[in-house]
């Protein structure tokens, strides 16, 4: 247990020196967040009301999908596979530490957005506060789950930059945060719900159904968990 906990930590500390992670998780969804934040609250005043969970779930959605794949790239794609067979250490490891440390590093750039859009634009805070943040962990985590498959499914980092945009890219403009998902055409609206970002918006909006939308969080995570369990499941059988 002890040894796990230290891979965690090294991770961490790695990952805040990659140069990848820092600019995905936290560089380019800040400067969004600041950039946009002033543009939406300036043109809809009542933006406001969601600016945090807009802004957040575009800062984990590029965290999750465009920053944590290379990582796995690395670990699964090259030598450091070898070394963990080599020295019998489960393939797993590598992605249970590489995804909680992704996972640690998206809380914390979501705790910047929540602090500083209320004190730079007035934006108005979630009414229940630990509700928020668990459901903001239950998004995190599928997130994190849903770019576990394309760091894992796919070796080379071209195919992956391409890969993780298509996906990436849908999940913002269909979600609603930048835009009323209404406004949208049905069958756009129904290929947005195919991504996690819709369902966490409206999770961390507290609109529609709670239990719909937990729902389909989980299913997502749990098709993401089992197609990790038959990638990792393949590797260790080469």
């Amino acid at each position: 247990m002890k040894a796990f906990i230290y891979g965690i930590g090294l991770q961490f500390k790695l990952d805040i020196r990659s140069k990848t992670l820092l600019i995905t998780c936290y560089a380019v969804p800040l400067l969004f967040f600041a950039i946009m934040g002033g543009i939406f609250t300036s043109l809809m005043p009542e933006a406001k009301n969601t600016l945090i969970q807009s802004m957040t779930v575009m800062g984990v959605s590029m965290g999750a999908f465009i920053g944590l794949p290379p990582s796995l790239v690395e670990i699964y794609g090259g030598p450091i596979k070898k070394m963990y067979k080599a020295n019998g250490v489960p393939l797993y490891f590598g992605l249970v530490s590489t995804v909680l440390s992704a996972f640690l590093h998206l809380y914390i750039m979501s705790g910047i957005i929540f602090a500083a859009a209320q004190l730079m634009y007035g934006a108005v805070p979630p009414a229940d506060l630990p509700l928020y943040f668990a459901f903001l962990s239950v998004f995190l985590a599928v997130s994190v789950s849903v770019g576990s498959v394309l760091g894992l499914l796919v070796k080379h980092q071209a195919k992956l930059t391409m890969l993780s945009q298509l996906i990436f890219l849908p999940s913002i403009m269909l979600s609603g945060i930048m835009f009323s998902a209404d406004l949208l055409p049905g069958f756009l609206v129904y290929m947005g719900k195919l991504f996690p970002a819709s369902w966490g918006y409206m999770l961390l909006t507290d609109t529609g159904s709670r239990f719909w939308n937990l729902s389909a969080l989980f299913v997502i995570f749990a098709a993401s968990a089992a197609v990790c369990g038959i990638i990792l499941k393949k590797m260790q059988s080469r």
